[in-house]
């Protein structure tokens, strides 16, 4: 595993599909001082409760055979779009000048979706990434977690 190093300045994003926090550190790499910029939270009910009682049915076009569509998981579908928001407000960001490097912090697979919506610009400022879920975390965690050892 590579070192991750957020030097005075830098954002670090901690989220998840529902909840993601932007801090900004006032510290050095070895004793962060993380302070909040922006706080997000979005409300994603289950899918049983988003979405309908029974899948539909579609016909085969020969045999008049039918067979069940499968239903929409709701609540993936917004947490990729959440990731996107945070993806949209990192890229805003980074064009803006506001941030000039930024670690995230997410699970795997909300790592991946705001990965993948990054702009180019955006994508040169990330200079570290953590692939675990710390968004319940306290503070001194989140900062314990990617404070720089010295060895």
């Amino acid at each position: 595993m590579s070192e991750i190093s957020v030097g005075n300045g830098a954002w670090v994003l901690v989220g998840d599909g529902r909840r993601a926090l932007f801090f900004q550190n006032h510290g050095d790499a070895e004793l962060l001082d993380l302070r909040i910029v922006e706080t997000r939270i979005d409300d994603n009910p289950s899918t049983r409760e988003q979405g309908s009682d029974k899948p539909g049915r579609s016909f085969a076009s020969k045999g008049g055979v039918r067979s069940a569509v499968e239903d929409s998981d709701w609540h993936e579908l917004e947490e990729e779009r959440f990731a996107r928001a945070m993806a949209d407000r990192i890229n805003h960001a980074a064009e803006s000048g506001e941030l000039s490097q930024i670690v995230i912090v997410a699970p795997p697979r909300t790592l991946g979706d705001i990965r993948k919506e990054l702009s180019h610009k955006a994508q040169g400022k990330v200079v570290g990434e953590l692939a675990k879920d710390l968004t319940r975390h306290p503070l001194k965690d989140i900062e314990k977690a990617l404070a720089r050892t010295t060895s």
